[in-house]
């Protein structure tokens, strides 16, 4: 039975009831007041009244791992840099997991590499959190498009090389909540959807498109042995939090079919490409803790997966500020 029908949903194992405490409580009642007094405090723009009690918090609960990443954004506000990176460097030490995206904020401070900044355990939390409101906020807010310009990217390739637009499987990278699900089902024989965090795919479940849905790691899910090729791999929306595209579109190479196509949408970088052998200067993490990529980057990493760029094309799947977001919709395919 499948999972539009049935639902079902396979599902990777949890972290210890320890690593959960630290991360919502510091288990003292107490300094949990003091640190929902800062929280409140920093959300008013009282930051030096805020760094006060985290400072309080701290020394009472010094592994409270959510104390410590506050203090960093508190420092943050207060222009205190130097502050900050202390106050990160402490959250990632008391919860290696990263949940609060710690690693993050250290790159944008020039603390930290950027590469390998985006722990598997930061954007699983993100969405989680994210999970309720994710569809009201892209669509509404953001106008958010990335699955109708697929949708007709791919319509489009198929036009050109005279072929009807149907693939008989069908692989969503990072399905989220299932909209790109949703606009790409009418091209699907199979479609199934891969996603890290467990409260998106419950949505993607109850949105009834798929035929099966599987939470966990993108990577590890795509080097893992497959019963047959795919036919088209879509990752809408979903490589902004990859810094380096290699080991992914090489992985998605290995299990498409020969025929088949990968496509992918990406944020790009606003300053201008770098020299094609400089992939890490290619690259930036921006302000919305998104990694942006430069074409040298992505045609990089394509050349290299053994692949060939059937489109190529520069798109907007959204827009923040009152600003489209400028990124790239890329079509690959087997030589």
């Amino acid at each position: 039975m499948s999972a539009r029908s049935a639902g079902s949903v396979k599902k990777r194992s949890g972290g210890s009831e320890m690593a959960r405490a630290l991360f919502e409580t510091s288990g003292d009642v107490l300094t949990d007041r003091r640190f929902e007094m800062a929280r409140q405090l920093h959300a008013r723009g009282d930051a030096f009244a805020a760094a006060d009690l985290l400072q309080q918090v701290v020394e009472r609960a010094p592994g409270f791992a959510a104390a410590w990443f506050l203090l960093g954004q508190v420092r943050l506000a207060m222009d205190h840099g130097a502050g900050a990176i202390e106050a990160f460097r402490a959250a990632r030490r008391e919860d290696p997991d990263d949940r609060h995206g710690a690693a993050l904020w250290l790159a944008r401070l020039d603390a930290a590499p950027i590469f390998g900044a985006m722990s598997p355990a930061y954007v699983r939390t993100l969405f989680d959190q994210y999970a309720s409101r994710f569809d009201t906020a892209l669509v509404d807010n953001l106008a958010y498009r990335g699955p109708e310009l697929m949708r007709d990217a791919i319509r489009h390739v198929c036009a050109q090389r005279d072929r009807a637009p149907h693939f008989a499987r069908v692989l969503d990278l990072g399905c989220g909540t299932g909209l790109a699900g949703a606009a790409l089902r009418p091209l699907a024989g199979h479609l199934v959807g891969i996603e890290l965090s467990e409260r998106m795919i419950e949505l993607a479940r109850a949105r009834g498109v798929y035929d099966d849905l599987e939470i966990g790691e993108l990577r590890a899910f795509l080097e893992r042995p497959h019963e047959a090729p795919y036919d088209l791999i879509v990752a809408v929306d979903v490589l902004v939090y990859i810094a380096d595209l290699e080991p992914v579109i090489s992985a998605a190479a290995r299990i498409l079919d020969r025929s088949g196509l990968f496509a992918f949408t990406i944020e790009s970088r606003a300053g201008g490409d770098h020299a094609a052998d400089d992939q890490i200067g290619d690259v930036e993490l921006t302000g919305h803790l998104r990694y942006a990529h430069g074409e040298s980057h992505v045609r990089g990493a394509i050349l290299r997966a053994g692949l060939s760029a059937v489109g190529f094309e520069r798109v907007s799947t959204r827009m923040e500020g009152g600003a489209a977001v400028p990124g790239f919709l890329v079509i690959t395919g087997h030589p």
